[in-house]
């Protein structure tokens, strides 16, 4: 039992006699005892240094599946709107650009609604207004594709 204990304290002797080497660390410590239960005791001189690549990151789920059917409100105009879903990791501004097709000539307009929005998930909803629309020389039907919405960001 003795030799046990006795290769233990020179095991900690040697361990502590290792001298500090450019950025390793060394450590003694005189306060372990080995009859009662050990309290951690701080390395000092070790800083683990905890760093990451910060970037904006942001989610529009079923993007590339968003439409607006339009309505007409009167005779030369229409609207509509959809609900979309935005996840992001910062506050943000959201605006829209809208081109049409060519298959209806008229005004095009469009927005987001609420426009600012912060980190996290946030439902706004996405306009469309066809004004004064002419619709000479167009083909019946239902679901024609008559323009295109593209949204933009900007942080806050």
């Amino acid at each position: 039992m003795l030799k046990k204990a006795l290769f233990v304290v020179a095991a900690v002797a040697m361990l502590g006699a290792v001298a500090n080497a450019g950025d390793d660390v060394s450590f003694k410590s005189h306060g372990f005892s080995w009859t009662k239960v050990y309290t951690p005791v701080e390395i000092s001189g070790v800083n683990v240094k905890v760093k990451m690549d910060i970037g904006y990151w942001i989610k529009i789920p079923n993007g590339k599946k968003l439409e607006i059917k339009l309505g007409q409100d009167d005779i030369y105009t229409y609207s509509g709107n959809t609900d979309m879903t935005v996840m992001s990791n910062f506050a943000l501004t959201l605006s829209s650009e809208i081109t049409k097709t060519g298959t209806v000539d008229g005004k095009y307009t469009s927005w987001v609604s609420p426009a600012d929005l912060g980190a996290g998930t946030n439902v706004t909803k996405v306009y469309a207004k066809l004004e004064n629309a002419d619709l000479s020389g167009t083909t019946v039907g239902n679901d024609v594709h008559v323009a295109d919405i593209k949204i933009k960001v900007v942080p806050q």
